[in-house]
């Protein structure tokens, strides 16, 4: 990956979705990987203050925040990373997590709410405590200095999202609104 890694997080600009964590594990990351840089795809009411503390962290030159990205852009973003980050202090079923793995993104995330269903822990991906900056760029370090560890978590991501594809959830969706109608 070299000494400018690239990461991307695709969450909307709000508090739950735990992107000062990640603006902290950026600056962590910067103390191994110097030309480390973030982009964080998404709008919300936190703009302001996640630009601030991006300034005050020393990181203006290393987060880009490109506002919300288009579904169609969306291949481009994950295309330039390295590594997806998901920071959520609480979630369901992110989308974001789905998308790396369809793109091929080695994944650190929180282990938080029904992301370990979807995510186990050093075999698709990292999982850390919600709100841990120190865990959360200690994973980011594994998977940037470990291709082996990265390219078995990108292999098995690949295979996890299979589960998700339309093929495989249309009967699923089926049976759920025929067992409705009953």
């Amino acid at each position: 990956f070299g000494a400018a890694p690239h990461v991307v997080v695709a969450r909307n600009l709000e508090p739950i979705y735990g992107l000062s964590t990640a603006l902290q594990a950026l600056a962590i990351l910067r103390q191994h990987y110097p030309g480390a840089t973030l982009t964080v795809a998404g709008s919300g009411p936190q703009k302001a203050e996640l630009v601030a503390q991006a300034a005050a962290l020393g990181l203006s030159g290393a987060v880009h925040f490109p506002g919300r990205v288009d579904h169609a852009d969306m291949p481009t973003l994950y295309a330039r990373a390295d590594c997806a980050l998901n920071p959520s202090t609480v979630d369901n079923m992110p989308n974001s997590v789905l998308e790396a793995f369809a793109s091929g993104l080695p994944l650190v995330s929180t282990d938080v709410g029904g992301v370990p269903d979807i995510v186990t822990d050093g075999v698709d991906g990292l999982l850390v405590p919600a709100g841990d900056a120190q865990a959360m760029a200690a994973a980011l370090m594994r998977v940037l200095g470990d291709r082996e560890l990265a390219r078995r978590l990108v292999e098995a991501g690949a295979a996890q999202v299979q589960a998700y594809a339309w093929p495989q959830v249309r009967g699923q969706w089926l049976a759920a609104y025929r067992k409705a109608a009953v």
